[in-house]
């Protein structure tokens, strides 16, 4: 006679709560009930968990393995769990590298001494030398802020390299040193734009560099972290005419179109603190009198116009200066650019009450910032500084 019982019901209501998770995590489930299961059981803080925590921290959907290492930390100072959660600094997932390095090393600092000051024997000085030898004198973490647009590429004389790498190579040494010399999570602003090289001749094709997007991974293998992309878009009648070719024949595959934008990338130095922490570096009153007053943009496309000299060829606007200034530092607070040019950067420090800093290497331009900058000085301000390499690196007490 065939039974006719029953087989018996195995439904994963009738299982324990943390056999409901096993079964869960071993099925289909979509990957945010996953999460939630596994953050259910690091809220228990239950000792037993540990290993089925360090299980699903081998998850290869990052956002359980973070889940499961939030778990764990609260067991951190059991050796086991702690040589466990050290193997994540090599995970390729850099959030995840970036969480365990802020439990594992981070500071948890409330002050740091002088980080609102910087070193009197820069302030309000520009020094006459190549940008790398005047960093080399330069202590670590004396700048709040660089700002500053690189020479373009072989566009004069000056700026000539025997190859687009060469070039980038000579802008990582550069940067790397302004890396070295920034405070602890303070700002590096960069303006670059795509180059255009002329042909050598009319059988052959003019050449573009995509400098911001080439010099980019260099910053951020260096310890810059990304923080923004602002587009600074100039009126079109300022742009090159590329496209008059096509306007005529408008033929497909002869389109180039007007540039009339440039890129302005800003980067901080990477660091285990949150901004929170560079805003209580300040007392009360300079934080107050840094607020950003009056209109400000609210998208990360700037139209502002450029501005032209008979002297330099690629001179900042005294408004995007200003911008930049005032939303990445405070009241007194050292600014620095390594390839000052006509001095914008010393000028909108001036009028902003910040100090500045800045290298020049050609002849005529640190003659062009002596007489802005000079005549820009009030009768009780500071009187700016001209230095040689040498004097620099002599000014610097021992």
């Amino acid at each position: 006679m065939v039974s006719t019982r029953k087989a018996p019901n195995f439904e994963i209501d009738q299982f324990t709560p943390i056999e409901r998770i096993l079964v869960l995590m071993e099925s289909s489930a979509p990957s945010a009930v996953k999460r939630e299961a596994v953050s259910s059981i690091g809220r228990r803080r239950d000792p037993s968990m540990k290993q089925l925590l360090m299980k699903y921290s081998a998850d290869p959907n990052p956002d359980i393995v973070l889940q499961a290492i939030r778990g764990l930390l609260p067991f951190r100072d059991d050796k086991d769990v702690a040589h466990h959660l050290s193997k994540f600094g090599d995970h390729p997932n850099d959030m995840i590298r970036d969480v365990v390095a802020v439990e594992l090393h981070g500071s948890r600092r409330q002050k740091e001494q002088f980080h609102a000051e910087s070193p009197d024997f820069m302030k309000n000085v520009v020094v006459h030398g190549h940008a790398l030898e005047v960093l080399g004198a330069v202590p670590d973490r004396s700048i709040h802020l660089t700002f500053t647009s690189p020479p373009y590429y072989n566009a004069r004389d000056y700026s000539k390299y025997r190859s687009y790498e060469e070039y980038l190579d000579f802008l990582e040494d550069v940067f790397r040193e302004v890396h070295r010399v920034t405070k602890e999570g303070r700002y590096f602003v960069l303006n670059t734009s795509p180059v255009i090289v002329p042909r050598a001749g009319r059988k052959y094709s003019s050449r573009r560099y995509p400098v911001p997007y080439d010099i980019h991974p260099r910053l951020t293998d260096m310890g810059w972290e990304f923080i923004d992309d602002i587009v600074w878009a100039k009126p079109e009648k300022s742009a090159k005419n590329r496209v008059a070719g096509f306007e005529v024949n408008r033929k497909p595959l002869t389109y180039k179109a007007n540039a009339r934008t440039e890129m302005v990338m800003v980067y901080r130095r990477k660091s285990y603190e949150l901004i929170d922490w560079n805003l209580r570096q300040y007392a009360p009153d300079i934080v107050e009198q840094s607020r950003v007053t009056g209109k400000f943009e609210r998208s990360n496309v700037w139209n502002i116009a450029p501005t032209s000299d008979s002297v330099h060829s690629a001179v900042f606007p005294l408004t995007l200066c200003d911008q930049i200034v005032s939303l990445y530092s405070f009241v007194g607070d050292l600014v620095f650019d390594p390839f000052g040019g006509s001095g914008t950067v010393g000028a909108s420090a001036m009028a902003n009450r910040r100090r500045y800093f800045m290298s020049e290497l050609q002849d005529e331009y640190v003659g062009l910032m002596k007489s802005k900058l000079h005549r820009l000085v009030s009768l009780d301000g500071p009187v700016p500084r001209f230095l040689t390499a040498e004097e620099f690196k002599s000014a610097r007490p021992r």
